[in-house]
């Protein structure tokens, strides 16, 4: 494995690659508030087939904001930091899989940055993220009380009831990496999330795309996945029996339904 990390305007973006050196790469992009280690369960099947780059999203794992840094930025921002990263590594082409926050920038980068995006996959994801208040009031909460208060939510909004029961230390796994995101990068994500709106852009999507949505996902409705295969080309949908982090609750059926889908 390869860790390294690149200078970026704000902060240091912390990054890693493994797998196979000559094979396709595949960018993995994480949810808000989570890091690369999310990708975990994923990453014995996908190193054995792709070049695999997963990175820390601004002032969330090992990735740091700079003192006084403003906890703002777009998703042009966020995708933005993965193709510097992709430079850096002197990648031209890659396969993207992002879910939530990281489904958005893998969106963002197929639109804005099309020779970039070889195959697409958006899990749990949405073109735009409703209403604008509600992350309004996370950012208050994180920069003023830290981000404990809303790690108290996540596992029912994030989790079904029987996962949480019978996986609870997968659940507890998750939470860790949470706690150790700078509430000032969260804040700075919640930005990008709540002026997300990528609607009137999906029909100039040209890259091959899978959707994955979670049937019980409150957080990312199914009738948001829908929207997202109405408006791009041939993508397909595949739905999973999750909550909204669909690839640690049904990790099998989600690792290899993207294996399948890059490969074929």
């Amino acid at each position: 494995m390869l860790a390294g990390s690149i200078e970026r305007p704000g902060g240091r973006l912390h990054y890693e690659v493994s797998g196979r050196n000559h094979a396709p790469t595949l960018v993995l992009l994480h949810p808000l508030g989570a890091s690369l280690g999310v990708w975990d369960p994923q990453m014995p099947q996908f190193e054995r087939f792709f070049r695999v780059l997963r990175f820390d999203a601004r002032g969330h794992g090992k990735s740091t904001l700079s003192a006084g840094a403003e906890a703002t930025c777009t998703l042009g921002d966020l995708a933005g930091d993965a193709i510097e990263i992709l430079d850096a590594l002197h990648i031209e082409r890659a396969h993207w899989c992002g879910l939530s926050l990281g489904g958005a920038v893998a969106l963002h980068a197929a639109i804005h940055s099309p020779a970039r995006v070889q195959r697409l996959v958006l899990a749990n994801t949405a073109a735009y993220f409703p209403p604008p208040s509600m992350w309004d009031e996370r950012r208050t909460v994180a920069l003023g009380q830290g981000l404990a208060p809303l790690i108290e939510a996540v596992p029912q909004r994030w989790f079904t009831e029987p996962f949480r029961t019978a996986q609870p230390e997968r659940v507890e796994a998750v939470l860790e990496l949470m706690r150790r995101t700078q509430p000032e990068g969260y804040a700075a994500a919640c930005t990008a999330l709540r002026d997300a709106d990528l609607r009137s852009d999906l029909t100039g999507v040209r890259a091959a795309t899978l959707v994955i949505a979670g049937a019980q996902d409150a957080a990312t409705p199914l009738e948001r996945a829908e929207e997202l295969c109405e408006h791009i080309s041939g993508a397909d949908l595949l739905v999973l029996d999750a909550a909204h982090l669909s690839s640690v609750e049904q990790a099998e059926d989600f690792t290899r339904a993207v294996i399948d889908f890059l490969r074929d």
